[in-house]
């Protein structure tokens, strides 16, 4: 077996978790610089202002703002045909309302394509990763305000018509499921349902609004949805249990299921009716929906999960996620997430079945904590074999089943912070960056072991997987 020609190998990453450079150019505090470092005991907090003393992970990261040259030219050794990156929005207008962008940051983004294309690597852009522009937050609410949906229209405009000819992948968010786990990472709003399936709303007439305005003003442009994969089976074959692992799987799909379909689905009309949560419909909206249905889907994966009659919802734990159940015939990573490579077959056969869209996977990787050897060599065979179980599974569903699977794009290709614990030294990279958990280092670039072996598995179109 083999991987179909032209396939799409590469890497992924997010501005704030990579770029640093905080308030450099121009650029505008967002959500995501309000988030202080946490431990793997101890959950990130958020603060109102900039604290002095505290640890703000965004503001550092591994300096990707200033390395990206250097970054990419390592990203091309590997061979990377694809680029998974994100525009941070304050960096293009500072605080999301502004009457002009930020010619800085604009160009700053176009020397990053421009440094792709040098190399023959798709970028493949996330438009909002993560972060919200700050004074959106204080000055209308973030995404309870549907004023933000056009704030975000305009910010779309200005970048597509930048960057129409350096860009032909587009994915407007990232995880929209996340604003059940975390608000105020996927919309800088509260935890409150009412408030979170509002945000959502308008983040899903956003998406079509610029899905649309894609497809009239640049039909060169592929718009694609990005959801967290969060997969989950049933704790036994209890009625209860399935049915309930049903109505979670219902929760996590709607995100998808609206952007893809363009429609809301009746089971969550219905569930939100029972929970007394109220839409924030006007009229006109289900024609925008139905007008900004996606190209193609691409979700992370990680993990899977295990659901049942004792599951009430998703509750997000120090970077994993609590179900009341954890699966006794999987191992786990150190931060106690299930490694499933065979779950990830299984996540492909259910979401082709019910979009028939071409996918990617944009997210996948092991994090876990690295040495640097006396030599200055990083062994890290246990990624290595992570990442080789889930391939061979890709492989599987393309071949076996059929799966119109077109990319691939590990997560963290590169160290960086991670956003569930705000650490550093939870790695996901095949490049090592030298600096820790409060910033302190060299950040130094070193290959890991993993580094040559991926150079190798794209080299082989994914036919070669040995060490």
């Amino acid at each position: 077996m083999s991987f179909p020609k032209g396939f799409l190998w590469g890497g992924a990453t997010a501005a704030n978790q990579c770029e640093g450079a905080y308030l450099q150019d121009g650029k505008g505090l967002s959500t995501a610089d309000m988030m202080t470092a946490g431990t793997s005991k101890k959950k990130r907090e958020i603060t109102k202002s900039v604290e002095e003393g505290r640890v703000y992970p965004s503001h550092y990261a591994i300096d990707h703002y200033n390395h990206y040259k250097e970054d990419i030219a390592l990203f091309a050794e590997m061979g990377f045909k694809l680029y998974r990156m994100s525009i941070n929005w304050a960096r293009i207008f500072p605080n999301g309302d502004d009457q002009k962008p930020n010619e800085l940051g604009l160009k700053h983004y176009e020397d990053v394509f421009n440094e792709c294309k040098k190399y023959g690597i798709e970028p493949l852009v996330t438009i909002s990763h993560y972060e919200t522009p700050l004074a959106l937050v204080e000055k209308y609410g973030a995404w309870k305000n549907r004023k933000v949906i056009d704030f975000y229209v305009r910010y779309c405009e200005v970048i597509f018509n930048r960057y129409q000819d350096l860009v032909k992948y587009w994915l407007p968010f990232n995880e929209m499921n996340c604003m059940v786990m975390e608000p105020w990472m996927a919309g800088g709003v509260e935890r409150e349902p009412q408030a979170q399936y509002s945000a959502s709303y308008h983040q899903f007439i956003a998406s079509a609004k610029v899905v649309k305005l894609a497809h009239d003003k640049y039909p060169q442009f592929q718009m694609g949805m990005m959801l967290g994969g969060v997969f989950a089976f049933p704790n036994s074959c209890d009625p209860e249990d399935v049915l309930n692992t049903h109505e979670f799987m219902r929760k996590m799909l709607y995100y998808s299921d609206v952007t893809c379909r363009g429609e809301i689905p009746v089971g969550m009309k219905k569930y939100l009716e029972r929970n007394n949560i109220t839409l924030p419909i006007e009229e006109g909206d289900e024609e925008i929906l139905k007008a900004g249905k996606m190209d193609f889907l691409t979700y992370s994966y990680y993990f899977s999960l295990v659901a049942g009659k004792k599951t009430e919802g998703l509750v997000s734990m120090l970077g994993s996620l609590e179900t009341g159940y954890t699966n006794p015939h999987l191992p786990t990573t150190e931060w106690g997430w299930s490694i499933d490579a065979v779950g990830l077959r299984n996540s492909l056969n259910l979401m082709y079945d019910r979009y028939q869209l071409p996918i990617m996977i944009v997210e996948n990787g092991l994090g876990a904590i690295d040495k640097v050897e006396s030599d200055g060599s990083i062994h890290d065979p246990y990624r290595i074999d992570y990442l080789r179980q889930h391939i061979v599974e890709m492989e599987k569903a393309i071949n076996l089943d059929g799966i119109p699977l077109i990319g691939y794009t590990s997560w963290g290709c590169i160290d960086i912070v991670s956003a569930g614990t705000g650490e550093m030294k939870k790695r996901y990279g095949f490049i090592y960056v030298d600096v820790d958990d409060e910033g302190n280092g060299t950040y130094k670039r070193i290959k890991k072991d993993s580094f040559y072996w991926y150079k190798k598995v794209i080299a082989t179109n994914g036919e070669d997987l040995n060490l």
